[in-house]
């Protein structure tokens, strides 16, 4: 019996492609040329998507009728048109849980470099300025602070608890409150923007969070404000922000993610008050190969018993049939 193909439009980790080749055929998109990939051999048997960093929008879903799942390395799936997905049939997959300690650990860590400007000192001493004068003092420190967290979900749960021992003073904001936490919510991001002096940015990305974080709540956060984002570059309006840093509307910030991955713009380049990270929130060998395994898992169980183990809530309700799994 031929095996299912699976299509990678970008390259993935062994501890992904290993797995899966021992029951599936593997088609390297970008190892292919152009006639291959569209060839009617290709486009009707793959049955699966398997994808880091590939967009999998409706046209390339429509070029395979059989297509079944996608699986999204990683927890934000917003490459994935996962809405456009569930009209077809098609399952998606993501990974969370597995990388929640990682990026709240990256969360912390990114918060207090950008706070007390450790890397800025570290880069000071690495150049011999030490040598001539102490480095200067952080103008803020922990003590005191109001942070507010735009999401609380696992991750944001996990950056929460993570902060009660700094004795810091936590909100957050979410479309619905949390009650079982014990952390004030607020229903208007700009009010808790307002009323805090960090902002911590852990939302999923998308067209709903899409500039979640503009020039309005960069204003109310203020002066001595700094933002932390390890969420996705399309919630902050980059360029508000660029403004923000460099007229003093606030006062630092600290970012693992960009709009345009992997360009960052020189004008946050060249700023000593802000840290800049190349997207390494969950840049552990550990949490990688547990996510790299998760995405594996999801294709073969699919195959296997005709259901997922971390379905996106788009598609939950989908359970595997056979056959063409949807015509245009």
């Amino acid at each position: 019996m031929t095996k299912p193909l699976i299509y990678l439009p970008k390259p993935l980790p062994p501890a992904v492609t290993d797995p899966l080749e021992q029951k599936f055929e593997l088609f390297r998109a970008w190892q292919a040329g152009a006639s291959e990939q569209h060839s009617p051999a290709i486009k009707e048997r793959v049955q699966g998507i398997v994808t880091l960093g590939g967009r999998v929008d409706q046209a390339l879903m429509s070029r395979f009728p059989r297509l079944e799942i996608v699986a999204n390395y990683g927890v934000g799936y917003d490459i994935v048109d996962a809405a456009g997905a569930a009209e077809r049939s098609i399952m998606v997959t993501n990974t969370p849980d597995v990388l929640n300690d990682e990026v709240a650990d990256t969360a912390i860590g990114l918060l207090l470099m950008t706070i007390r400007n450790l890397g800025e000192a570290e880069r000071y001493l690495r150049a011999g300025g030490w040598e001539s004068a102490p480095f200067r003092l952080s103008p803020v420190s922990m003590r005191g602070r109001k942070v507010g967290l735009v999401g609380l979900g696992r991750i944001g749960t996990g950056i929460a608890e993570r902060l009660v021992p700094f004795g810091v003073e936590i909100a957050y904001h979410s479309r619905s409150p949390r009650p079982e936490h014990p952390f004030q919510h607020f229903p208007d991001l700009v009010a808790m923007a307002r009323h805090v002096n960090i902002l911590i940015v852990i939302v999923p990305g998308g067209e709903q969070t899409r500039h979640l974080i503009n020039a309005e709540v960069l204003d109310a956060l203020g002066t001595t404000g700094i933002v932390i984002n390890v969420a996705r570059g399309s919630v902050i309006d980059e360029q508000a922000l660029i403004t923000a840093l460099k007229s003093g509307i606030i006062l630092g910030a600290g970012l693992d993610v960009f709009e345009n991955e992997p360009y960052v713009p020189a004008d946050l380049l060249e700023m000593d008050h802000v840290v800049l990270l190349p997207h390494v929130g969950s840049a552990s060998v550990p949490t990688r190969n547990a996510m790299s395994q998760l995405v594996a898992d999801n294709v073969i169980t699919w195959f296997d018993t005709g259901k997922a183990l971390t379905p996106v809530s788009e598609t939950a309700h989908i359970v595997r049939r056979t056959g063409p799994v949807h015509k245009d």
